[in-house]
C-alpha cells in the first residue's frame, strides 16, 4: 500500500509539472485582465512611445531637444489639470462640456480681482492671495450648480453643461468686453508657466519622488501579504522603482542643461508646473483609491441604484464629482492665463475642452462611467500635447492636427467599447 501510495503522490506531481515563478504567474493574471477588456492606460502608452517615435524620427533635430521637452510640460499642463477633474465626471458617467469656459470664467474672475485698471465689474488691485482663492471658490461655486441641477431636478448633464458653456462664454464677455485683452502682472501667477527650479531643488524631488514611489509599492506588497492576498512579485516591483527613477533621472538630467539661446539670460531646471501637477496626482490619486468617498463614486459609476441601495449618498457624490471638476478647471484656467500672460474671451475656448475630454478618455478613463483614475488625464494630454508640438514642428495646420486628435481620441473611445464589450461578455 506504500509502495501504492508513492507512486501515485509522484505520478500526481508529473502531471502538475514544475511550479511556475510568481512573475510568470503575475504576467499570466495580467495578460488574462487584458484579454477580457482591462486594459487600463495601456493604450495611451503605447501611444506615447510610438508617436515620440515617429517625431523624433521626422524632426530629429527639434523634438528630443532639450527646449521641446520643457516646452511638452508647459504646453499641455492647462488641459492636464482640466482633464484631471473631467476624470471625476467621467467616473460616475457624466460629462461637462462647460469645463473649458469655467476655466476662462475663473481666469477672468482672478485676472480682474487683480487687475490695477478700474471700470470693471469686481473690485480692482488686489493680491494674488485674494484673486487665486476667489477663483477656486468660483469654480467650486459652479460645480455645485451644475452637480445640483444634474442630481436634483434630473436634467441629463449634456444639457445643462451645454447651457452653462454657453452662459459663461456669455459672462466672460460681460466681464471682459469683447476683444479686450487683460494683461497680468503679478510674477506669482506668471511663475507658475514661465520659470523652471534650480536644478539642485529639481534633483531633491527627483530622490524624495522615487523614495516615495517605492516605499509606497513595497509597504502595498507587504500589507496584502499579511492579509492573504495575491501581490506582485519583488522583481517586478523593483524593475517598476528603477524604470521611475530612470526615466524621472533621464528627464531632470536634461532639463537641469542650459536650454537658453541667450547668453546673458540662462533658462534651465525643471518647470515649476511639473511639480505642482505632481502634487495634484498624488492628492487626487490617494482620494479615489485610499478613501471611502473614492469607493463611493466608483460605485456610483458602475451601478447607481446598487449603490443607493448599499446606503451611499449617490446625490452628494455625483455634486462632489462636478465640484472637484470644476476646482480643477479653476486651476487649469490658472494655468492658462499663466501662459498666456493674459486672459481674453477666449481663454478656456476653441479646443481647451475637446482636448481636455479627449486627454481623459485616451489616458483610459471609460465614458461609460465606473473607471478612471487621475493618471489618465497625465498620459492623455501628454498624448494630446505630443500630437499638437509634434504636428506644429511638422509644420502642418492647424485643421490636419484637429483631424488627427480626433481620430486618436474616437479610436481611444472605440478601444473603450469594445473592452468593456468584451468584459461584460467575459462576465
Amino acid at each position: 500500500m506504500g509502495t501504492l501510495t508513492t507512486a501515485s503522490a509522484s505520478d500526481d506531481r508529473t502531471e502538475a509539472g514544475p511550479p511556475s515563478s510568481p512573475l510568470a504567474d503575475y504576467l499570466r493574471d495580467y495578460w488574462a485582465r487584458v484579454r477580457s477588456g482591462d486594459i487600463g492606460s495601456l493604450p495611451a502608452v503605447a501611444g506615447l512611445v510610438v508617436l515620440s517615435a515617429i517625431f523624433e524620427i521626422l524632426k530629429p533635430d527639434l523634438f528630443f531637444t532639450k527646449a521641446n521637452v520643457a516646452n511638452l510640460f508647459t504646453q499641455g499642463a492647462g488641459v492636464t489639470l482640466i482633464a484631471m477633474g473631467l476624470v471625476f465626471v467621467l467616473i460616475i458617467g457624466e460629462i461637462d462640456l462647460s469645463a473649458g469656459f469655467t476655466a476662462g470664467l475663473c481666469a477672468s474672475v482672478m485676472t480682474l480681482l487683480m487687475t490695477k485698471q478700474p471700470g470693471f465689474m469686481l473690485p480692482h488691485g488686489q493680491s494674488w492671495l485674494i484673486g487665486v482663492p476667489a477663483a477656486l471658490v468660483t469654480g467650486m461655486a459652479v460645480g455645485a450648480l451644475i452637480g445640483w441641477i444634474v442630481s436634483k431636478i434630473a436634467i441629463p448633464s449634456f444639457v445643462v453643461t451645454l447651457a452653462a458653456y454657453l452662459a459663461f462664454q456669455g459672462v466672460i464677455l460681460m466681464l471682459l468686453g469683447e476683444g479686450n485683452i487683460v494683461r497680468i502682472s503679478d510674477p506669482n501667477i506668471l511663475r507658475l508657466e514661465n520659470t523652471s527650479l534650480d536644478p539642485t531643488v529639481g534633483w531633491i524631488l527627483y530622490l524624495l519622488v522615487v523614495v516615495a514611489y517605492a516605499g509606497v509599492r513595497i509597504l502595498k506588497v507587504r500589507r496584502r501579504t499579511r492579509s492573504g492576498l495575491s501581490s506582485e512579485p519583488a522583481l517586478l516591483t523593483g524593475v517598476r522603482v528603477g524604470a521611475l527613477a530612470v526615466l524621472l533621472g533621464g528627464l531632470v538630467f536634461m532639463l537641469n542643461m542650459e536650454r537658453s539661446l541667450n547668453p546673458a539670460r540662462s533658462l534651465k531646471g525643471v518647470p515649476v508646473i511639473v511639480p505642482v501637477i505632481g502634487a495634484l496626482l498624488v492628492i487626487w490619486s490617494f482620494v479615489l483609491n485610499r478613501t471611502a468617498y473614492g469607493r463611493h463614486l466608483y460605485a456610483v459609476g458602475g451601478n447607481r441604484e446598487a449603490a443607493r441601495r448599499a446606503g451611499i449618498d449617490v446625490n452628494k457624490v455625483r455634486i462632489s464629482a462636478f465640484v472637484i471638476c470644476s476646482l480643477m478647471a479653476a486651476v487649469g484656467g490658472i494655468i492658462l492665463a499663466s501662459r498666456a500672460n493674459s486672459v481674453d474671451s477666449n481663454t478656456g475656448g476653441s479646443d481647451i475642452l475637446l482636448k481636455s475630454v479627449g486627454a481623459a478618455v485616451i489616458g483610459g478613463a471609460s465614458l461609460f462611467g465606473g473607471r478612471g483614475r487621475a493618471l489618465d488625464a497625465v498620459l492623455g494630454g501628454a498624448v494630446i500635447a505630443i500630437i499638437d508640438n509634434g504636428m506644429g514642428l511638422l509644420g502642418l495646420s492647424a485643421g490636419t492636427k484637429s483631424v488627427f486628435t480626433g481620430i486618436v481620441l474616437l479610436a481611444a473611445a472605440g478601444v473603450d467599447a469594445l473592452s468593456r464589450r468584451r468584459g461584460a461578455a467575459g462576465t
